[in-house]
C-alpha cells in the first residue's frame, strides 16, 4: 500500500473522530446549559392555545392515509415525466409508445382509486 492512500484514510479517520467530539461536545454543553424547570403547564401538549380534552391516542380514519399515499404515489409519477419531456426528441416513436403505456397504467390506477371511492373526503 502506498503512503497516499494511508494517508487519505488518516484524514477520514481524524474527521470522523473530530465528528464524534464535536457531537458530544454540543450534547454535553446542551445538557449542561438547558435549564430544566418542569411545570404542568410545560409537560401539557401544545395544541394552538386550546386546553386538550381527553386521551392523545385516537385513531384515524384510513381514507386520510390512503388520500396521502394516493397524492404521494401520483406526484413521484408525474415527477417521471420531465425527463421524459426533457430527451422527447430523442427517444422517438419508442419512447411515445412507453410514455403512453405508462401513463395509461396511471390512468387504470386513478380510475381504480376513483371507483373506489378512495378520492372522496368526506
Amino acid at each position: 500500500m502506498s503512503t497516499a492512500f494511508l494517508t487519505n484514510w488518516i484524514y477520514v479517520a481524524a474527521f470522523l473522530a473530530a465528528g464524534a467530539v464535536l457531537v458530544v461536545l454540543i450534547l454535553a454543553t446542551e445538557f449542561l446549559v438547558n435549564p430544566r424547570h418542569p411545570s404542568p403547564t410545560k409537560l401539557s401538549p401544545y395544541e394552538c392555545g386550546i386546553v386538550p380534552l381527553g386521551d392523545s391516542w385516537h385513531p384515524f380514519a384510513v381514507r386520510y392515509y390512503v388520500f396521502a399515499l394516493l397524492f404521494l404515489i401520483f406526484d413521484v409519477e408525474a415527477v417521471f415525466l420531465f425527463p421524459w419531456a426533457l430527451e422527447f426528441r430523442s427517444l422517438g416513436a419508442a419512447g411515445f409508445v412507453e410514455v403512453l403505456i405508462f401513463i395509461g397504467v396511471l390512468a387504470v390506477g386513478l380510475l381504480y382509486a376513483w371507483r373506489k371511492g378512495a378520492l372522496e373526503w368526506h
